[in-house]
């Protein structure tokens, strides 16, 4: 079995690792199933903060606006994790959102890992919910913060080492780390001309955005040109 790892937890704009951004990262290094350390740090996504997404985390934009952007900090977090395996409650979202950004910076991260949500759907009963809220409470985990990720990180490492402890003499191969799968393509820089063009129709037709230009990669300036073009029309100079 598993006995030393990271469990991770992140907090994010949202789903899918290309379109959305980090909020907040949180790691617990895990030696021989105890706690030998942690990582946390707040992550400025350059962009407004969906309301739902701060009243389901309590993050909002003035926490994350002088923070540091994720290729800041990024190497220090993966440098945290050493060669142990990644473990989480649905820890392929996670592992996502880091291998896009590493791509994005032209670094590379393959990791095994461990995911307690599978084991809460295996262990737990079928009519039970298996959110980590849910399944710290039926396993009897105290849960001080939920939906930040620091917290959360804490909490999968406790669900998972109370789990080891109740069924891992008789069901040890579902505590081995396996192989995380996840393809990553990067993003391409977005050129002069590009953010030029977008400018010039957020100017013309004085649309209000939530995104800071300067930060934006070529693939997301081109949807959101193209957003634009469709619901307004171009602009006299395009």
């Amino acid at each position: 079995m598993t006995d030393s790892y990271v469990a991770i937890d992140l907090e994010t704009t949202g789903i899918g690792a290309r379109r959305e951004k980090i909020l907040e990262i949180g790691m617990v290094k895990v030696q021989n199933g105890r706690p030998a350390g942690t990582y946390h740090t707040m992550v400025n996504p350059y962009r407004e903060i969906p309301q739902a997404i701060t009243e389901l985390t309590g993050i909002t934009d003035a926490m994350t606006k002088d923070a540091p952007g994720i290729g800041e900090v990024l190497e220090t977090a993966l440098r945290f994790s050493e060669d142990l395996p990644l473990l989480g409650h649905q820890v392929i979202f996670d592992y996502g959102f880091l291998v896009q950004a590493a791509v994005n910076e032209g670094m590379t991260f393959e990791k095994d890992g461990i995911d307690t949500l599978k084991l809460c759907r295996l262990l737990m009963p079928a009519e039970n919910k298996k959110n980590l809220h849910a399944a710290c409470a039926w396993f009897g985990i105290r849960q001080d913060t939920a939906h930040r990720a620091l917290s959360d990180a804490m909490c999968a490492h406790l669900l998972y080492e109370e789990m080891k402890a109740r069924f891992g003499r008789e069901k040890s191969s579902l505590f081995e780390a396996k192989k995380l799968q996840y393809k990553a393509k990067k993003e391409k820089p977005a050129s002069k001309r590009q953010k030029q063009h977008l400018q010039d129709l957020i100017k013309y037709h004085r649309i209000n955005i939530t995104v800071q230009v300067d930060h934006m990669s070529g693939n997301e300036i081109s949807r959101m040109i193209d957003r634009i073009i469709f619901e307004h029309g171009r602009s006299r100079s395009s």
